[in-house]
């Protein structure tokens, strides 16, 4: 059993830290929020004192990768510490003919099993007190994959992407339960449910103040639908809809950051908490083109594995522990939090992880990350970046691209001719990275889009 090897390493004496030095964790992670989108990496346009201020008293963080170009196999990295050349979920729906009859019916999402490791496992296990209020991604309704059977104490939320688009739904799913919202049904649009993650969320602060504790806050904003309560300081603005909603989605957002960050400190928990906050993949493209500039001068979006797809803003902050108003260009990505949540919690990781822990770069120290691979795929392509290459292969039958970023992040220089080494490098990399999953089958077929393009001159 997983939990039964956890314990006994903490009954044998292993690297358990003393309560006091364990830290609360506070996992936050906006829902397609680009990397321009805060206000401490460019942004100028959109209100966020809170987020911002969490910038200020901690380290930003400019080369993160999240664990996928879309939300369901992001979070599975996230929760897993496994690439998706090795998790469970690698795609938000999986092939329809391998999924086991009792899945059938859903859409083809593939949950969660027992089997899998989870950061709520991990440190439940280590006496940590778990809970999240949210977007899952990782299990329907009675299945394996639903949060309480994956290490949580508590949960409320959304359990798969497509619910989570209604900011007026009628129920939210509680522990393995539907929950009603009384005011939004028979299409009444009496409660903004999002505001509910973070009231949960200060509830569950104050009763484990006490007691180490791991929250996980997956915000549903700023993803589409675009619809928010009011629209704030940007009513007058001379802007168009979209962007005056997507501005109020940010700024309500911070707001909640904020009251959350407010509670730890009344609670005198903000020296003993760390906070993170990032986004789940890279900005779409309905903002990326705006006003906003989303996607900064990235190359892609949201579902693609160039930069503007997988490059997401990232702020840590532990008062007294990681450095305050420092920017570091450590490059590291989603499956590194898992085994560094283990190192904060003084436990170990369980073996056959993708990531590592960062937990000397989150403390300002040395660390040689340049010779590791970062690896992600789906069911059409594959990426990975190894120091300061980058490989694309948009779709499976193309040819490897193979970006030089420290020379040119916005990946406008395809270098793969020039360096046949660097691209028998990745070919191999790629190669070893990548486990066949029953439930995700590469699509060779290239699409007309591809074979369009493949025929440009």
């Amino acid at each position: 059993m997983k939990v039964a090897a956890i314990l006994g390493t903490l009954l044998l004496g292993g690297p358990v830290a003393a309560a006091a030095d364990r830290p609360n964790i506070v996992f936050i992670m906006a829902d397609d929020l680009g990397y321009n989108d805060l206000g401490c990496n460019g942004q100028q346009e959109i209100l966020m004192p809170n987020i911002d201020r969490l910038a200020a008293e901690g380290t930003r963080f400019t080369n993160v990768y999240a664990g996928a170009a879309v939300c369901a196999p992001s979070r599975c990295v996230l929760m897993t510490g496994l690439h998706t050349g090795h998790a469970r979920v690698r795609d938000n729906h999986g092939e329809r003919d391998t999924v086991p009859a009792s899945e059938q019916g859903q859409k083809n999402r593939i949950p969660l099993e027992p089997g899998d490791w989870t950061i709520a496992e991990l440190l439940r296990s280590a006496g940590y007190a778990t809970a999240i209020f949210g977007k899952w991604g990782l299990g329907e309704p009675g299945s394996t994959g639903v949060p309480t059977r994956q290490g949580f104490d508590e949960w409320l939320g959304f359990l798969n992407q497509d619910h989570a688009v209604d900011y007026y739904t009628p129920y939210l799913w509680q522990v393995e339960q539907k929950l009603a919202i009384p005011a939004n049904e028979g299409g009444r649009r009496g409660q903004y449910v999002h505001d509910l993650f973070a009231e949960r969320a200060i509830e569950f602060l104050a009763r484990n103040k006490e007691r180490p504790f791991f929250l996980y806050l997956p915000f549903t904003i700023p993803h589409a639908n675009y619809e928010v309560p009011d629209l704030g300081p940007y009513a007058n603005k001379p802007w168009t809809d979209l962007e005056k909603t997507y501005a109020a989605m940010v700024t309500r957002m911070d707001g909640e950051v904020g009251q959350v960050l407010d509670r730890l400190r009344a609670l005198g928990l903000r020296e003993r908490t760390i906070v993170v906050f990032c986004s789940d993949n890279g900005a779409p493209g309905t903002t990326d083109g705006s006003r906003f500039r989303s996607g900064s001068t990235f190359r892609g979006q949201k579902g693609t594995f160039y930069e503007g797809g997988v490059r997401v803003p990232m702020i840590v902050r532990w008062p007294g522990k990681v450095p305050t108003g420092h920017v570091s260009q450590q490059v590291w990505y989603f499956a590194d939090v898992l085994p560094t949540a283990a190192a904060l919690a003084g436990v170990d990781a369980p073996s056959g992880l993708d990531g590592l822990s960062i937990l000397p770069t989150l403390l300002g120290q040395p660390q040689d990350l340049s010779g590791r691979l970062l690896y992600w795929e789906n069911r059409r392509g594959q990426a990975a970046r190894l120091g300061s290459w980058k490989a694309v292969r948009p779709e499976y039958g193309q040819k490897l691209e193979v970006y030089d970023l420290a020379n040119d992040p916005d990946e406008a220089h395809d270098r793969a001719g020039e360096h046949p080494e660097v691209v028998a490098r990745f070919e191999a990399a790629m190669t070893a990275a990548h486990v066949p999953s029953p439930y995700y089958p590469r699509e060779t077929t290239p699409t007309r889009k591809a074979k369009r393009k493949a025929a440009t001159p």
